[in-house]
């Protein structure tokens, strides 16, 4: 396996669950504490955290600690990354 399929088993994992991708939308309008991610999802902390560290660790989100909340939001350049993994995983081969 090399270093561009772990990087692309990382995004395609971070895509492929419900929750986050309910969390990936609600940081499409911008920046949120996570404890408006918890009341927004009705979720428990605990719960949230194991999923942002999956979105995290994907590059997909970023995460800013603020006091003692994080402050996550979407990585543009991360989605476009992502965007060109998959045009490449389903492009025939020579295009």
């Amino acid at each position: 396996m090399t270093a561009d399929d772990r990087e692309q088993a990382r995004v395609f994992k971070a895509l492929g669950d419900e929750r986050r991708l309910q969390i990936l939308r609600l940081l499409a309008t911008g920046e949120k504490c996570a404890c408006v991610l918890i009341d927004a999802l009705d979720m428990p902390q605990s719960t949230l955290s194991y999923h942002m560290k999956i979105l995290c660790g994907s590059g997909l989100v970023t995460g800013r600690e603020q006091g003692k909340w994080t402050h996550y939001k979407l990585d543009q350049e991360a989605f476009a990354r992502a965007a060109a993994m998959l045009r490449t995983l389903t492009a025939p081969d020579g295009e």
